[in-house]
């Protein structure tokens, strides 16, 4: 294939999801700078090697698997290097309104229930979960890749993703009933509101 014929078909199969490929970049590396990179990053790796994507396969999953590798490697090469604090600056989440950038599909149920709740108390939660786990949950439930797609994407047998995606939403829900009881949502909010005396 001729240059011209991959330029335009990479334009056709990448740039209609480089929103997609931001909203998990800022989830990764928790910064507008940081994931702008990444994406950049991500996709030259990807016209540099789009050579070898078959057409009619999945560009979306292709392009989010070169991304997560690029993250990791990334993420080693920082570990490797002396003085740096990985665990502040290394996460996958990201619920701050700093620099917003929204899609221009259709978000998921719970991409907006966590955006109607931002504050302290969402983040500390879900920096509280495993970074593996995370990037499960995010996979699954926002991204809404299936088990063998998340595998993929991060190289694990797909039993150790069902795994992880039952433990970090098992422990995202046990670290939000609070807040969520706090703020009447939830089954225990009838409860609590109707014990308090109404003169």
């Amino acid at each position: 294939m001729n240059d011209d014929g991959r330029v335009e078909r990479f334009e056709r199969d990448a740039l209609p999801l480089l929103d997609q490929l931001y909203g998990a970049a800022r989830r990764y590396t928790r910064n507008a700078a940081d994931a702008e990179d990444l994406v950049q990053e991500t996709l030259l790796k990807a016209y540099s090697g789009f050579h070898t994507f078959k057409p009619g396969s999945n560009a979306r999953a292709w392009l989010f698997r070169i991304m997560y590798n690029n993250w990791i490697n990334s993420y080693r090469a920082r570990q490797r290097a002396v003085g740096e604090q990985l665990c502040e600056d290394i996460t996958d989440w990201q619920v701050s309104a700093e620099g917003r950038h929204t899609s221009s599909g259709l978000r998921s149920a719970e991409v907006e229930a966590l955006e109607a709740m931002r504050d302290d108390d969402i983040a500390d939660a879900l920096d509280a979960i495993p970074a593996a786990n995370r990037m499960t949950v995010y996979f699954a439930d926002v991204e809404g890749y299936h088990y063998r797609e998340i595998a993929a994407l991060m190289g694990t047998p797909v039993g150790t993703v069902m795994s992880r995606l039952a433990r970090g939403r098992k422990r995202l829900r046990e670290l939000l009933a609070d807040v969520a009881r706090d703020r009447g949502i939830g089954r225990d909010a009838g409860k609590v509101q109707a014990a308090v005396p109404l003169s």
